[in-house]
């Protein structure tokens, strides 16, 4: 990581005086905690790494509608179906802010999609693993958007501005998600010893995966260095990925769950809670494409794909009579004139 940075100041050094200046007024900006805007200088490893990092945030969306849809149609409730209808609906909107966000960056949605759909693009690693009950969905509320939340709240001060915009609203949202998944998980809990029992079941499963959400750690981080100078990013990954655990621990308990980790213990020395060694052979594993539901989720969305290409190429062609009638109505407008 240290040597990365180090090969992109030399670079810069080597591409002239000129082109160093520009590097220099850039960083100054950053620096002085001034948004960048997309017609806006900037130095190409900046906007590679926004739009690697931002697609990867809007796939990460898109795909992880797919382990909840599995599920409103065997909500047990209306009151649960509406609200789990509304969440996914909302992730879907989110991908959507961020598909808008990387545009403005120069290059093509359908580019995106293409890279995400052929397996050159990454999303999360947490989105790979299988909704085996409705406490999952309890499960993938409170800890996977808990995690998503103490990820995303520093990103709406990204020194990119469009990108800083969107995490303001998806945020909020990302909130509501949190609390519906709790409030899920606390009425299993408070409910039979089955019910408990099955909330217990999702804690085990999903607690490591959700550790892993984060990255990993910084010692193998290839990118968190030069992020965090250019304030993209603001806390390091296992920085964040402490201070969700300081968060959910507690709550864990007030459910009267019991975490995974046997070395889990409060250090009131430091005020944080220590964990074990996570599995990181796992999270690479599934970054690789062998986690239990990679090729499922790959799968079923080249098929949602290929299903909407009727809607896409009806949108289109609507857009451009609209386009053709527009212009026709000006013709003679101007004429008269």
């Amino acid at each position: 990581m240290y040597t990365q940075a180090l090969n992109a100041r030399d670079a810069v050094a080597e591409a002239g005086p000129e082109e160093a200046g520009r590097h220099a007024r850039f960083q100054a900006r950053i620096e002085a905690e001034e948004r960048i805007e997309p017609n806006d200088w900037m130095p190409e490893a900046y906007r590679r790494t926004l739009v690697r990092q931002i697609s990867q945030h809007a796939h990460s969306e898109i795909v992880g509608m797919l382990p909840e849809g599995n599920w409103i149609t065997r909500a047990p409730s209306l009151k649960r179906k509406a609200a789990l209808l509304a969440k996914v609906q909302d992730e879907a909107g989110h991908g959507l802010y961020l598909y808008a966000a990387a545009e403005t960056l120069g290059v093509a949605r359908e580019d995106l999609v293409d890279q995400l759909l052929d397996g050159r693009a990454k999303y999360s690693s947490i989105f790979n693993y299988p909704t085996l009950t409705w406490a999952d969905i309890g499960a993938i509320g409170w800890l996977v958007d808990g995690a998503a939340i103490m990820n995303q709240i520093p990103l709406c001060r990204c020194s990119y501005g469009p990108y800083a915009r969107a995490m303001i609203r998806i945020c909020k949202e990302e909130s509501f998600h949190q609390r519906q998944g709790y409030e899920i998980m606390l009425t299993l809990c408070r409910g039979t010893p089955e019910q408990k029992a099955m909330a217990q079941d999702a804690l085990n499963r999903w607690w490591w995966p959700c550790l892993m959400m984060f990255g990993p750690p910084d010692s193998e981080s290839q990118h968190s260095e030069q992020s965090a100078r250019w304030k993209i990013k603001r806390f390091s990954n296992d920085e964040l990925r402490q201070k969700f655990v300081d968060a959910t621990v507690p709550q864990g308990h007030h459910l009267g769950l019991a975490f995974p980790d046997p070395e889990l213990a409060y250090d009131a020395e430091t005020g944080h809670w220590r964990f074990g060694a996570i599995d990181w052979e796992e999270f690479r594993q599934v970054l690789a494409g062998n986690g239990p539901c990679n090729r499922q989720r790959m799968r079923q969305r080249r098929d949602a794909h290929a299903a909407g290409a009727w809607v896409r190429e009806a949108a289109l062609a609507h857009a451009g009579k609209r386009a053709r009638r527009a212009s026709a109505e000006a013709g003679p407008a101007s004429a008269a004139a």
